[in-house]
């Protein structure tokens, strides 16, 4: 259960309608490296993650990536606000506005629509851990792309801000992969279990 508090975790605060770049970050809504596979992910994971406070970590960054992804709608929103069916079309808008006009529905930069292929959940700590810590290094990748091209300071102050709340979890996921593997023992973890890894050998040849 949430308590949700009616502020964004960064105040977004955008003057000057740009249609074209509200479709850039869009894809940090919906893009197969963005807040919503994020948040999902994480969420997923956290019941099968065999640490309890490994998975209130995951609790903890899940949400906080729901949070991200208000940031990111807030931009996207801003960015459309009073759009006319003239600017769309002018700024290569259009085919999105045919189909949403300028309400919020996730895709990537390219139009491709979200998909649950966009994120992984194995039940296995340390495939699930991995897998987050590629995931925020491909965030903050997608963030540093977009800061390298838009100019407005309006839209690159949030930008910033996401970027670097990727590098923190990125650490945290590191700790929490540490942690892990410390815990795990010949039962789980084919690395104190050498016959584990002999069995799949032995099945290959």
């Amino acid at each position: 259960m949430w308590i949700y508090e009616k502020r964004l975790q960064y105040p977004v605060k955008i003057t000057k309608t740009c249609p074209k770049t509200a479709q850039l970050i869009i894809s940090q809504y919906g893009g197969p490296d963005g807040e919503l596979s994020a948040s999902m992910r994480y969420l997923a994971q956290r019941y099968t993650m065999p640490l309890k406070a490994v998975g209130g970590l995951l609790t903890d960054i899940g949400t906080e990536e729901l949070g991200h992804m208000e940031i990111i709608c807030a931009m996207v929103y801003q960015l459309t606000k009073n759009l006319t069916p003239e600017e769309a079309k002018t700024a290569g808008f259009d085919a999105y506005y045919i189909d949403h006009t300028t309400a919020l529905w996730p895709q990537a930069a390219g139009g491709v629509p979200f998909t649950a292929k966009e994120f992984q959940s194995k039940g296995d700590a340390i495939t699930d851990l991995t897998e987050d810590l590629a995931a925020e290094q491909k965030a903050r990748t997608v963030y540093e792309n977009l800061l390298r091209v838009i100019t407005d300071p309006e839209v690159r102050e949030p930008l910033k801000f996401l970027r670097t709340r990727e590098i923190v979890h990125f650490q945290r996921f590191g700790e929490a992969l540490e942690r892990t593997k410390e815990k795990l023992d010949a039962r789980n973890y084919y690395f104190f279990n050498p016959e584990f890894d002999k069995q799949f050998v032995e099945v290959a040849k």
